[in-house]
C-alpha cells in the first residue's frame, strides 16, 4: 500500500474532493524518506535561485528506495508534491530525483534530464539491480 489513509480521510475522499493539503499531508505522513528527498531538493532549487536542483543520494534501504518510488510513479503523488512545492519534479534510476521551475519545462536541461540518452548516460554496473 502506498499511503496510510486515516477513517477520516477515506471518509471525505468517499463524500467528494479532498484539498491537496489533506493529500499531501497524507503523502508526508506515509512516505517521510521521499517526503525528505523531494522537500530538500526543492529548498536548493529555490535557494540557489536556479532553475534546476538534483538528489543523487541512493537511499538507505530498499524501504525507503519504495517509498521514492512509490511517490514518483503516481500521478496523483507527484501531481501534488508538484503543486505543493511549485516545481515540476523528474525522476531517474530508482533514486536520482530533480526539481525544475516551471519556467524551465521544455527547456534544454530538462530536455536532456527526461530523454532516453540522458537515462542511459545516468546508469552504472551500481544502479542495475535499483
Amino acid at each position: 500500500m502506498s499511503l496510510n489513509v486515516s477513517p477520516d480521510l477515506l471518509d471525505l475522499a468517499e463524500r467528494g474532493e479532498v484539498t491537496d493539503a489533506e493529500f499531501v499531508a497524507c503523502v508526508r505522513e506515509s512516505l517521510p524518506y521521499a517526503w525528505e528527498v523531494v522537500s530538500s531538493v526543492m529548498t536548493d532549487l529555490r535557494a540557489d535561485g536556479a532553475d534546476f536542483a538534483d538528489h543523487e543520494v541512493p537511499p538507505p534501504s530498499e524501504v525507503e528506495r519504495g517509498q521514492l518510488l512509490r511517490a514518483l510513479a503516481s500521478d496523483a503523488i507527484r501531481g501534488g508534491l508538484e503543486r505543493h512545492f511549485g516545481a515540476k519534479l523528474a525522476f531517474q534510476n530508482c533514486h536520482r530525483v530533480a526539481a525544475f521551475d516551471f519556467s524551465a519545462v521544455g527547456g534544454e536541461r530538462y530536455q536532456r534530464f527526461v530523454s532516453p540518452r540522458g537515462q542511459l548516460l545516468n546508469q552504472s554496473p551500481e544502479l542495475r539491480n535499483c
